[in-house]
Formats: C-alpha cells, structure tokens, sequence
C-alpha cells in the first residue's frame, strides 16, 4: 500500500487545487463503500473487535491490536487475531506459523502478531472468524475490516494518526479517507488516535466536534531492549505507512541519522536493495535499522545483520476502553 499524495494532509478549510478537481470521483467512491457497506455479514458467536481506519494506508492499527489483546490475555480471554495478510499469497484461512510461513505467504502484520497470539489470515475475514472460533477463541480481535460487510463486530474501533488527522476531509482519490468522516464515525463506538501530546491536541482542536464518540489517546514508544541508540551512526529503512515518523523516532533516541530510506507500504526487500544500503551503510560507519514490520519481512540471513527498533503502543488513561470492553462482558 503506496503512501499518500501531500495533498491529501491539507488542511481540511484549504483543499488542494487537485483534490477539488477530483472530488466528483471521492463523491463516487464514498457512494461505492456505502453501498458495500449495506450487504449482510456473518454475525459471529464470540466476542470480535475491529480494529480499523478511515484513511487509505497504516494509522497505527497494529500496535493498537497488539495492545488490546495483551489487555484482553491479562484478564485470561483465549485471544485469536484474525488479518487479510496484506501482501501475503495464501488465501487462508490459516493460521499463521512463524517456523513455516514468510511474510511472502502471510504478509508482514500477522508474522509480526502471531509472536504474541494466534493468528489466522484469511482473504475471506467471516471464514478466518469461524476458524478462529472453532480453534476455542473466547474474543477475536479483526486487524483492519472496518470497511467490510463480512463480519457484523461486537466493537468498532476507529484508530487514527493523530499528525495526519482525517487529511483534507475528501475521499479517494481526491483525498485519503475511504469514506466520509460522519458516514464512519457514526458507525464506529470507540476513537484512539496515536500519537505525541501536541499532535492529539491538533487532532481534536480540528477534528474533536466530529467525534460523537468516546475518544481515547496513546502514543508509540520504543520498548526498553537494553539498546543505547545516543551517538549511534544508523542508516534507516522503513516500508511502513510513515517513514518519517520511524526516523524522528531514531533522532528523538540520540541516533545519528546518516540517512532514512523511505520505501512503500509494505515494499518487498530485495537482495539487491538489502546489498546496496548494506554497502552505503558499511562506507558511512553506520548501522542498518528498520522497523518490526520491515524486520518481518527480511530474509532469514538478513535478521542478524540490522538492528530492530520496536515499538509498542502506550495508552495513559485506558477508562474508555475498559468501559467499551466492559459492555461485551470482556
């Protein structure tokens, strides 16, 4: 999944020039989803969460998954996750074995997940809940789906960018949503936008009257592995929805940036890409490092020459949450 256009992170009161001249086409796509959205779907017997977006491309919903359910396994659920794969080639479903699958089979999300839970991908979402039902799941949590008809979740949460915000407002192509932020919201029960203390508070100074919802907030923070980054020489790479972001993340750390690599949503990892930053890296003096996504998608003989940075998610007040989880009995 490709990085949006700039234009599409305007500000909503001040609409790119193209994003007006293709809005008719955002009219269509948004009046597409609507439509899909009215189709029936498969009512699941257990409790499943979906975690989703209203924007094209990564808003942080993987962190957030893996956040909810380390909270749902402390309080003793059998926690199954359920994905699409994104980029993997088995249709599924199935369930994701790190010692068997590559990230070319399953994608790089459930690989990354499936260290912590099970996993079951499936191109078919109703399929990969009933299998994960019938493997004893007690709560499902539905990585990405918000805006498929195959599953009727028990929760709806809505995980946004908080710098990124919903962009200019306008549907794809003349913006980055997948539909219109009240069509979405409306049929969402929970908001979390991630991110630092300023951008959460741009988010809801521009986007706040929208939201109906209860609102919870959180912020990725690098996990504690005993790696001292001040000073360190790094040359970065990330195939993830934010380059960016994973770069001041580094700099933020001490690291010395001799260069960040920006790469697509996803962008398999060559031979030849790995050989040629592994040179540039090599002549610089600096370390190669990307992100647990990317890392998921390394060759196996790759794994032990770059460094990982990981990340997880860090909700300060969890009281929305809980009380939405409360309302299913979790």
């Amino acid at each position: 999944m490709t990085r949006a256009p700039q234009f599409w992170f305007t500000p909503p009161d001040r609409p790119a020039f193209m994003a007006r001249l293709l809005a008719p086409l955002g009219w269509l796509y948004a009046a597409g989803t609507a439509l899909r959205l009215r189709q029936p779907g498969y009512a699941p017997q257990v409790p499943v969460i979906c975690v989703g977006n209203l924007v094209a491309g990564g808003a942080g919903k993987t962190p957030v998954t893996l956040a909810l359910a380390e909270r749902l396994r402390e309080r003793g659920h059998a926690v199954h996750i359920v994905s699409r794969g994104f980029g993997g080639r088995l249709e599924g479903p199935v369930r994701v074995d790190d010692a068997v699958h590559t990230a070319a089979d399953v994608g790089d999300e459930p690989l990354l997940l499936s260290a912590f839970d099970p996993v079951w991908v499936a191109k078919d979402r109703a399929a990969g809940v009933r299998a994960a039902e019938g493997a004893g799941a007690t709560v499902i949590v539905m990585d990405d789906g918000f805006q498929n008809p195959s599953v009727k979740p028990w929760l709806s949460v809505v995980v946004v960018d908080a710098a990124r915000g919903f962009g200019n407002g306008r549907c794809i192509p003349a913006g980055p949503l997948r539909e219109p932020v009240p069509a979405g919201l409306a049929r969402a029960d929970l908001v979390l936008a991630v991110g630092n203390p300023d951008a959460r508070q741009r988010f809801q100074t521009t986007w706040g009257a929208d939201i109906r919802v209860p609102l919870a907030t959180g912020q990725l923070q690098p996990l504690q592995t005993g790696m001292d980054w001040q000073g360190q020489h790094v040359l970065a790479f990330a195939g993830i929805a934010d380059p960016e972001r994973f770069f001041t993340t580094l700099r933020g750390l001490g690291a010395i940036l001799v260069r960040g690599e920006a790469l697509a949503d996803h962008a398999p990892l060559s031979e030849t890409l790995l050989r040629r930053l592994e040179t540039e890296a090599a002549t610089s003096g600096a370390q190669l490092v990307t992100t647990e996504k990317d890392a998921a998608r390394l060759p196996p003989h790759w794994r032990m020459r770059v460094l990982t940075l990981v990340v997880r998610l860090q909700v300060g007040d969890w009281t929305a949450i809980d009380a939405a989880l409360k309302r299913l009995g979790l």
